[in-house]
């Protein structure tokens, strides 16, 4: 359905019994889109996702009918892969990646989608068993969105699992416009975790000295999740003895083989929704393809401070370093190193303090020496650290002083 800000602003204001509900993104927290889990449910609700450095997107309003309405707006976005490297990307809501949207196996969901792009645009619900006519192709399900203009999308959904939306059209998914979608099923999946993270794989190609991404490139030297490139990326806490699921979605045009240190996890989903129990895999490593998702779980037994990472070395240095090696780590300096043609020389290996965040408490000195491309860590904590980093994330949220 397609329809310009005008006529659309006149239908909402002209609509009655509608429940209102608060519009803003909120990072990490349960909203009502989400049957999230609490003591009294006795583990039957699944728990909300958290997209580190992404927000979640709560209903505009909830109507008579239940129908949940989302508003996504298409529009330029400037983002930090790292402190000092903004890149001017496309995105949704003002991030990149869009926000994180959770709904329930069998809700019936209204997506009022804007365009503010200086070019024709069109949303794709990847995976969704919908209607022909809301699958978001431009010009063979439907028209393009206008500059200036708005589309709704209505259906009612029957999955569950972990998909996503993104833009079809042109090049504009290598500008970054995608987000994740989350179908909870009515009752929590067994085992039952404790934690539920969700991740985005992207890459880039940056020529030096520019902030907007060149489209047609395929030698990429950027590397993100969730937006953000190593050590900027916020690390995943977990407290010793948890069940964690991390639910990871690739869209560009690299496959990342994903893996985690220290710990032996089991596939359970893809793309097409949770594997029966019997055939889940057991690894350390799984390869998540172009347009694919895969989850995994693991019970958290180890402390410690574990890397997840793409494991192709290029993957890993990003945006490469001047000092490459070794030897030069200790004995050379920065104009010793060669210098790589086409790679913007911008990385050093200290930045602990550029970085440093609640997330990051009680890391190594240096640590960020490691930590470069499309890398997080997910950290393995006991339950006095966990504490005392909870607490600090809660004080600087209310403004206070940890």
């Amino acid at each position: 359905m397609r329809t310009n800000r005008r006529q659309f602003l006149g239908a909402t204001l002209a609509g009655v019994g509608a429940a209102a509900v608060p519009a803003e993104t909120s990072t990490g927290a349960a909203g009502v889109t989400a049957p999230a889990g609490a003591p009294a449910d006795d583990g039957a609700l699944p728990l909300p996702v958290v997209t580190p450095d992404l927000p979640t997107l709560q209903p505009r309003r909830i109507d008579a009918d239940g129908v949940k309405e989302f508003h996504l707006v298409a529009e330029p976005v400037r983002r930090n892969f790292l402190p000092g490297r903004p890149v001017d990307c496309w995105g949704f809501n003002g991030t990149m990646p869009g926000p994180t949207i959770e709904v329930t196996q069998g809700d019936r969901v209204r997506l009022v989608v804007e365009n503010r792009l200086p070019e024709l645009f069109a949303m794709h619900w990847h995976g969704f068993e919908i209607p022909i006519e809301m699958d978001g192709v431009p010009g063979l399900t439907q028209d393009p969105i206008a500059p200036g203009e708005t589309f709704i999308y209505e259906f009612t959904l029957h999955q569950h699992g972990t998909f996503f939306y993104h833009s079809h059209m042109a090049m504009q998914e290598m500008m970054g416009m995608i987000g994740l979608f989350i179908m909870h099923p009515r009752e929590a999946y067994a085992p039952r975790v404790d934690r539920d993270f969700g991740l985005i794989f992207q890459e880039w190609a940056l020529r030096p000295n520019s902030n907007v991404p060149n489209t047609l490139e395929m030698d990429f030297n950027w590397f993100t999740i969730n937006g953000r490139a190593g050590p900027s990326t916020t690390p995943l806490l977990v407290r010793r003895g948890e069940r964690v699921r991390v639910r990871m979605v690739n869209l560009g045009m690299d496959h990342h083989p994903i893996h985690l240190h220290g710990n032996t996890f089991e596939t359970v989903a893809t793309e097409g929704g949770r594997i029966p129990r019997a055939a889940w895999q057991p690894g350390n490593t799984v390869l998540v393809g172009v347009a694919q998702a895969r989850d995994i779980e693991f019970e958290a037994k180890y402390p410690g401070d574990w890397m997840l990472h793409c494991h192709l070395p290029h993957h890993m240095m990003n945006h490469m370093v001047a000092m490459v090696g070794p030897m030069q780590m200790r004995h050379g300096t920065s104009d010793d190193a060669p210098q790589v043609p086409g790679f913007p020389q911008d990385m050093f290996m200290a930045m602990d303090s550029m970085v440093e965040k609640p997330e990051t408490r009680g890391l190594r000195p240096t640590w960020t020496g490691g930590m470069m491309g499309m890398m997080t860590l997910v950290r393995v904590l006991e339950d006095d650290l966990y504490d005392a980093i909870q607490a600090d994330i809660a004080a600087r949220r209310n403004g206070e002083v940890a």
